[in-house]
């Protein structure tokens, strides 16, 4: 005698595989439904250059009216180096190009280069703690720890009473 629910069981396992099937071959939907695809543009590296070169003339006429004394503090600059950032972004992806991408970055480094190559922090020298200070820094741990043993210790001895 067959099972009542055998053909159900034989639909489902069916589905299943034919949904494997279909998630394994890497189809996409618009291949599986007859779509045309639709092309990827491709990054006109050429005229992204000549495009953030552009940013790069108005980010320097706008840096001239900053006093070049003033070039390391940002606060004097911010709202310019923000045009150039948005100008920047805002050509890459007019030109179906990333951002940032190489191309831009290494023109962003150039303007670095020109603009704050004399802006670099003094260096800071990390200095050893005392040896006082060393000593408490390890045994404050150390006998915490200890303690946290000794309380799980003695509680656990106690389980009777403080049950």
């Amino acid at each position: 005698m067959m099972d009542i629910n055998a053909p159900a069981g034989l639909k489902v396992f069916m589905v299943g595989i034919l949904v494997n099937i279909l998630l394994t071959t890497s189809l996409s939907a618009a291949e599986n439904l007859g779509f045309p695809h639709s092309p990827v543009p491709q990054c006109n590296e050429t005229r992204l250059l000549l495009e953030i070169e552009h940013c790069g003339e108005i980010f320097k006429k706008q840096m001239a009216h900053v006093d070049p004394q003033h070039w390391c503090n940002l606060t004097h600059f911010i709202s310019e180096y923000n045009f150039f950032s948005d100008c920047t972004e805002a050509k890459a992806q007019a030109v179906d190009c990333f951002w940032p991408n190489p191309l831009v970055e290494n023109y962003i480094i150039q303007i670095h280069k020109h603009f704050f190559f004399n802006c670099t922090l003094e260096t800071v020298v990390w200095v050893d703690p005392s040896d006082d200070m060393l000593a408490v820094l390890i045994l404050i741990p150390i006998l915490l720890t200890l303690a946290m043993i000794a309380l799980v210790v003695w509680c656990s001895k106690r389980s009777d009473i403080l049950a």
